[in-house]
């Protein structure tokens, strides 16, 4: 499924807008284990395990909310946001929102 930031999609027409689709989740992260983890893969201030916590999350939310467009009969997601947000315990929140579309390649 082709799924976008922008509005609009070069060489296509959108037809239909179909509804607001989202997807999300929220991991837990042992903090002492990835605390741990991170302090040795620690390089120029970038931790690698908590990017690629950031980037599982960031796969799984999108992954939802494609299915979400699928089960709608979209062809595409434009308009993709993504927003990431920490809560208590360790725990992170990860969402996608788009707008579900129908397209062609003819106006």
């Amino acid at each position: 499924m082709i799924t976008s930031t922008t509005n609009h999609l070069d060489g296509k027409f959108v037809t239909d807008y179909i509804q607001l689709v989202s997807g999300q989740t929220i991991m837990g992260a042992n903090v002492v284990r990835d605390f741990m983890a991170g302090i040795t893969d620690m390089v120029g201030g970038r931790s690698g395990t908590y990017e690629n916590k950031l980037n599982e999350g960031k796969e799984i939310a999108i992954r939802e909310m494609q299915e979400e467009a699928a089960k709608l009969g979209a062809d595409a997601v434009i308009g993709v946001d993504l927003d990431f947000e920490t809560l208590r315990d360790g725990m992170m929140m990860i969402v996608a929102t788009g707008t579900a579309v129908k397209i062609s390649e003819h106006e």
